[in-house]
């Protein structure tokens, strides 16, 4: 008989109990332990999972194979490194941690143990609306990518008024490294690396610590552009992406979520007339379902299992990622001075 890998899940709040339900649901995973803040002391679920009340007990008391990561991002990067070295393979949620230093530090351990998996959480990409998005537009049918529009936010970071996100020494960042990072991630998915970066961010409305918009005008090397609009002010949950082809474009509309509230999950394929004349041909599809979190945990499971690569989310995504957002940063020169983050960029 196979043996059932035995996984741990640092930090069992709304994203932990949620990847739970995909880690059992693999034949070939099961839940062994988790941790989380709210535990008073260490014990045991109601089911008889043992439960610690630090992250730092559950990876060095638990006989595990693998941990899931889904801490606040002070603590991210530290839980991964500590994985890492007890020899587990870790899957560590979006953001991989406050800064580009986390995420060296991540890296530095990493290549220190190539047998081990590590793979980061940008569920984004494992909807299926962005992969049907992709896969047209890397058949060529429509032509190269000339631009792309994003937009993505809601009405506050939440809590917004209190707590560790609103407060860069634990977050490390507001709005865009907190939801923009996966709007950001599809930008390079779609359009490749950004060479020339222009923003205007501001935390003028909530005047936390953290920014609460951020706008951005980029270009790849090949000339491809792409504007960015990462808010919590929008009033409402939103999510739209638009990317414009040679001979037509895509709007990616609404994101399916556990909140449900960002509307239906759509993708509208537009297809150029002949002469460029007229209306495009138009069909939208609608989706129902989410499959990213089962996705996303099973394409780990198969990589410790059958030593696969990390096709997305893999350590050099994230960085690469995390790059992009704080050269987003430092490209106002306001926000540059206030959080001196040349220093940070060079890493």
């Amino acid at each position: 008989m196979k043996r059932t890998l035995r996984v741990g899940i640092a930090g069992y709040g709304v994203v932990g109990a949620r990847r739970r339900q995909h880690i059992d649901a693999h034949p070939r995973l099961g839940t062994g332990a988790v941790s989380d803040a709210k535990f008073r002391k260490d014990g045991a679920l109601p089911d008889g999972t043992r439960c610690y009340a630090d992250y730092r007990d559950l990876i060095t008391k638990e006989p595990l194979d693998a941990l899931f990561v889904c801490l606040p991002n002070h603590l991210a990067a530290d839980a991964t490194i500590r994985g890492l070295r007890r020899g587990l393979h870790v899957f560590c949620e979006k953001p991989p941690g406050r800064d580009l230093a986390d995420i060296a530090a991540v890296r530095a351990v990493e290549r220190r143990r190539p047998a081990l998996k590590l793979k980061y959480g940008f569920n984004h990409r494992y909807h299926d609306s962005v992969r049907d998005a992709l896969a047209l537009v890397r058949s060529g049918r429509l032509g190269k990518v000339l631009n792309l529009n994003g937009v993505y936010g809601k009405s506050a970071i939440i809590p917004f008024d209190k707590g560790w996100r609103a407060e860069r020494r634990f977050a490390g960042g507001g709005i865009l490294l907190d939801q923009g990072i996966h709007m950001v991630d599809l930008l390079r998915l779609f359009a490749g690396e950004f060479t020339e970066v222009h923003s205007v961010v501001s935390n003028s409305y909530w005047r936390h610590d953290v920014e609460d918009n951020a706008y951005a005008l980029m270009r790849t090397a090949s000339g491809v552009v792409a504007l960015l609009h990462s808010s919590a002010t929008l009033w409402r949950h939103r999510f739209n992406l638009d990317v414009t082809l040679e001979r037509g474009s895509l709007t990616l509309a609404g994101i399916l979520s556990g909140s449900k509230s960002y509307g239906a999950e759509t993708l509208t394929v537009a297809v150029a007339s002949r002469d460029g004349s007229g209306d495009p041909r138009e069909t939208t599809t609608r989706y129902n379902n989410d499959p990213s979190w089962r996705a996303e945990v099973f394409e780990f499971a198969e990589a410790v299992l059958k030593g696969r690569p990390i096709v997305h989310g893999s350590s050099l995504e994230a960085l690469n990622t995390m790059r992009l957002i704080y050269r987003i940063y430092c490209a106002d020169p306001a926000w540059k001075r206030r959080y001196r983050l040349s220093d940070t960029v060079r890493r």
